[in-house]
């Protein structure tokens, strides 16, 4: 049986290897943020999203709250200069942060699924 990791192409594109590891390396700074700031306590990295230029990146959160918003605002420097620290990035990509789709997709069908059970009984 032979492995093709010599030459072949990468498992998965850089982008989603960049985006894996950004999404790491922002959760654990947020975390560590968290205890000092409560405003950053309960917020949970979804997923990031770079652009193909890795100038900029899309930080998707299961849910922000106003005070959590204004935290992100004020520690974005933070958060940044962490990722910078932590990766091997040519640039780091200016961070903006917003609540995953996804989250609130689920939410809407786990309401319908309740109300559909609560008419069944």
């Amino acid at each position: 049986m032979s492995s093709d990791r010599g030459g072949g192409k990468p498992p998965y594109p850089r982008s989603a290897r960049v985006n894996q590891i950004l999404r790491e390396v922002i959760s654990d700074t947020i975390v560590r943020l968290g205890d000092t700031d409560e405003r950053l306590g309960f917020l949970t990295v979804t997923g990031v999203e770079t652009t193909p230029d890795m100038r900029n990146a899309t930080v998707f959160l299961d849910t922000i709250g106003a005070d959590a918003r204004e935290a992100l605002d004020e520690r974005r420097a933070q958060i940044q200069a962490a990722v910078n620290a932590q990766t091997r990035l040519k640039r780091t990509p200016k961070l903006a942060f917003v609540i995953d789709p996804a989250v609130k997709s689920g939410e809407s069908v786990e309401e319908i699924i309740r109300r559909l059970h609560d008419d069944e009984s």
